[in-house]
């Protein structure tokens, strides 16, 4: 058996994709004998039981009258440093480019010119909006590019992601792709109290329908209200919302106007990953669950659900196909079964850990292999 690496990770603690993905990284690299160092602002939401083999470092940013804003990067390029000096890590693994790969890359350069001339190598994973949104902002696109062709490795959560960091950035880096994953033994259709549970939101056995994000206007909360007013049309059912953000008002306020709010339950913030376009990460998950996404076809999201197999694609803002879509398959109970039968069974076999979880391994010893 190969000996475990000591590796440093970081990524935005809060509710967000890229932290839950990076989190869960974190604590299976963990189960498999790494010691691994989480490095940020704030313990992450996920790394919220303790665990052997995981340690968490906290960044503290001084606030200056001289600043406006406190100088975070610079704070955080410093603990990775003294974090990987102190407990000799064997490379970075940094989550999001801005500003995570620009801080490992000026904890790489520190000590590599400190007295011992440690040469520290970190991979960076890039997950959607650092590169979709942050990057192109012609403020931070060189800097990102720049810190992307430094570092030693470069992940992306999916093809897209890949051909749209190359064509966007013009990198000559080679981005290995190793898709987002989902524990197939804790996110399953199981447990004791699930009629209960459900019997909390549809007590006259309503079907569920379930939307998560962040309620950016990218989420299209609004469209989810719409659909959800179609298919109550024809079969009793509740929707249940998940998350918070600036577009929780008008979904509130068209769920009035439609007649419909009794039916639409806010539950707010949880500990659960918003919708990533780049990805799909929610809809993984509820695969995973035997619960059946039905998504825009954007991004990643194709490389995740087969139309009709495991899930369902539809255009952006075609509500009325959507709609049908969730209509159709909700009135077809062996139908119904069946597809949530299969998207389990496409969790399982293309992005349970125990598929990608190695890949990461593999490409870690890689990465130190040519930085050697």
């Amino acid at each position: 058996m190969q000996q475990g690496l000591k590796i440093g990770i970081t990524c935005y603690p809060t509710y967000g994709g890229s932290g839950v993905v990076a989190t869960e990284l974190g604590l299976e690299l963990a189960q498999r004998g790494h010691e691994i160092h989480f490095i940020s602002y704030a313990q992450p939401i996920r790394l919220n039981r303790p665990a052997a083999n995981i340690h968490y470092h906290e960044v503290e940013v001084s606030r200056y009258p001289l600043f406006d804003y406190p100088p975070y990067d610079l704070a955080l390029a410093t603990r990775m440093a003294e974090v990987s000096e102190l407990y000799e890590l064997d490379l970075l693994h940094v989550h999001y480019a801005i500003p995570h790969s620009v801080s490992a890359m000026l904890a790489r350069q520190m000590l590599a010119a400190g007295p011992k001339r440690r040469k520290l190598p970190f991979v960076t994973t890039l997950h959607g909006t650092d590169i979709t949104l942050v990057g192109l902002d012609r403020s931070y696109l060189p800097i990102t590019r720049f810190s992307i062709e430094q570092s030693d490795g470069v992940t992306a959560i999916s093809q897209y992601l890949r051909e749209r960091t190359v064509k966007e950035f013009d990198v000559n880096n080679d981005i290995r792709v190793i898709y987002n994953f989902v524990n197939c033994d804790v996110y399953c259709r199981c447990g004791e109290d699930l009629a209960q549970r459900r019997a909390e939101y549809a007590p006259n056995g309503e079907r569920i329908l379930v939307h998560v994000s962040n309620f950016r206007p990218v989420k299209r909360v609004t469209d989810v209200i719409e659909i959800f007013d179609r298919v109550r049309k024809t079969i009793p059912a509740k929707l249940l919302l998940l998350g918070d953000g600036p577009e929780r008002s008008p979904a509130e306020w068209l769920a009035v106007q439609k007649g419909i709010h009794h039916d639409v339950i806010f539950l707010g913030k949880r500990e659960l990953p918003s919708d990533l376009e780049s990805f799909g990460l929610a809809a993984l998950e509820a695969m995973a669950c035997e619960v059946i996404p039905i998504a825009t076809r954007v991004g990643g999201i194709p490389e995740v659900i087969e139309h009709e197999k495991s899930g369902f694609l539809a255009n952006v803002g075609d509500v009325e196909a959507m709609a049908g879509y969730a209509t159709d398959i909700l009135a077809d109970e062996s139908k119904l079964r069946k597809m949530a039968k299969d998207c389990r069974a496409a969790a399982k076999s293309r992005f349970c850990t125990s598929k990608i979880i190695p890949q990461y391994e593999d490409y870690y010893r890689l990465v130190l292999e040519r930085s050697s």
